[in-house]
């Protein structure tokens, strides 16, 4: 059983909020330090904001999976459709998220990766605007 934080919409929202928040502030952190030619400390603010996505956005979405999405489509079998779509949502961000620290590892912070932190932003955007309207207003 989930908690009731993931079963209310304003409290969901919330936490998608939160975190979406927090994730774009730590991106323009990536790109002003860029800007200013802070090249280390740039690759620092982009290790982090790796750990941001991993511990904040990519755990709140095990919490959904480990779940609150099965209790939405038990109890609602016409969204199981809808939560297989979230789960991809979910493994597109993984995805994204390895392929970045890979290219940090091998090729430092490039253009490509800060593209790639800018997909994450819009992937998990896209992704909470969809979850609130498809399951939370059923829940």
């Amino acid at each position: 059983m989930t908690g009731p934080s993931l079963r209310q919409l304003h409290a969901h929202h919330a936490i998608h909020q939160g975190g979406l928040s927090g994730a774009i502030a730590k991106t323009e952190e990536v790109e002003e330090l860029l800007e200013a030619k802070e090249f280390e400390v740039a690759r620092q603010a982009a290790d982090h904001l790796i750990e941001y996505w991993e511990t904040r956005i990519i755990s709140h979405a095990d919490a959904e999976e480990d779940g609150f999405y099965q209790e939405v489509a038990d109890k609602n079998p016409h969204l199981q459709d809808a939560v297989k779509q979230l789960i991809r949502d979910h493994e597109l961000l993984r995805i994204i998220v390895k392929d970045v620290k890979a290219m940090l590892a091998e090729d430092g912070l490039t253009p490509e990766v800060i593209h790639r932190f800018h997909a994450l932003l819009v992937v998990n955007s896209i992704h909470s605007r969809d979850e609130e309207r498809l399951l939370l207003a059923e829940a």
